[in-house]
């Protein structure tokens, strides 16, 4: 039996052009300070952990998911590149009345969330990510098998990425009511790390309500990922100027640890927390240390929770 979770406080959209939108979902204080989760590749906005939400209550932290175009009620949209995001992001922290705010993201959320601290120096006060997805090209790239792959297909979805988006949402809707079997299925052929997490029913309950919340409607999202992340991103890691703390499973099998170890390398302010033992979702595992370094960090800095 999975157990009911906490829906969201609050829910919508947000006009971040004339004619598109990003849906966002809202957990915890709306007064507290604002932190932005975002969610991998692929997820949703409620892709947010039950202790994540949790602990936002208990500390009064204001913690949103976004959903990227073509999920959820987000408008299709493909990004020139993915440093794009953080104007739309920006839009989104205007009209939800939030100057100061921190940016966490998971494996595919994980260049957005750089992204935004590039931009947004004067605004994003610590960034977090959690296995995050390397750059490919330039001088920042490194070699990535699963990328080779993402570069092969990339031109492919650009030329006829709607016949594929659509039936990947048909199929969506096809296993939804096998959603829980199919998820316990995916748990037993991954590594041991992200099998204990899976495991556990509250994760099993947050994967299938965001799959099937994010996911029913429209699953353009992941395939526009995959053609932003083997492009130039539009910024290098040099000039993320923001304090970034990095989580990496050392035996993720998605996202080699090597990678984050790269990539942590190359930022001015980084540091890095070995998650021993973990894969890939071993980030989501630690919702709460992830919380508290983004409340250290914002200490530190002084700035105001507005």
């Amino acid at each position: 039996m999975v157990p009911p979770i906490a829906r969201p406080k609050l829910e919508g959209n947000v006009a971040v052009s004339t004619d598109r939108q990003l849906g966002f979902a809202e957990f915890g204080d709306p007064q507290g300070r604002a932190i932005f989760w975002l969610h991998g590749t692929p997820g949703a906005r409620r892709q947010i952990p039950a202790e994540a939400r949790a602990y936002a209550e208990l500390e009064k932290i204001r913690l949103i998911g976004v959903d990227r175009p073509g999920i959820g009620s987000s408008t299709p949209h493909q990004y020139p590149n993915v440093l794009a995001f953080a104007e739309d992001l920006r839009i989104i922290a205007d009209t939800l009345g939030i100057d100061n705010f921190a940016v966490i993201g998971l494996s595919g959320g994980g260049p957005y969330t750089l992204a935004a601290a590039a931009a947004m120096p004067d605004r994003v006060v610590a960034a977090g990510v959690l296995g995050g997805v390397a750059p490919y090209v330039g001088t920042d790239g490194i070699a990535s098998g699963l990328m080779n792959l993402g570069s092969t297909v990339a031109p492919v979805l650009e030329l006829a990425g709607a016949p594929i988006r659509v039936a990947a949402a048909t199929l969506i809707k096809l296993i939804a009511p096998l959603g829980s079997p199919a998820l316990e299925i995916y748990a037993r052929i991954s590594p041991e790390g992200d099998r204990r997490l899976l495991a556990r029913p509250e994760f099993k309950a947050m994967f299938l309500d965001d799959l099937l919340n994010g996911g029913r409607k429209q699953l353009a999202a992941p395939f526009y990922d995959i053609i932003d992340f083997v492009r130039d991103w539009g910024f290098r890691l040099d000039e993320v100027k923001v304090p970034v703390h990095w989580w990496h499973g050392d035996k993720d099998h998605i996202v080699p640890f090597a990678h984050g170890a790269h990539v942590v390398a190359r930022l001015p302010d980084a540091e890095m927390t070995v998650l021993p033992g973990e894969s890939h979702l071993g980030g989501l595992g630690c919702a709460e240390d992830i919380l508290r370094t983004m409340q250290d960090i914002w200490d530190r800095d002084g700035r105001g929770s507005r």
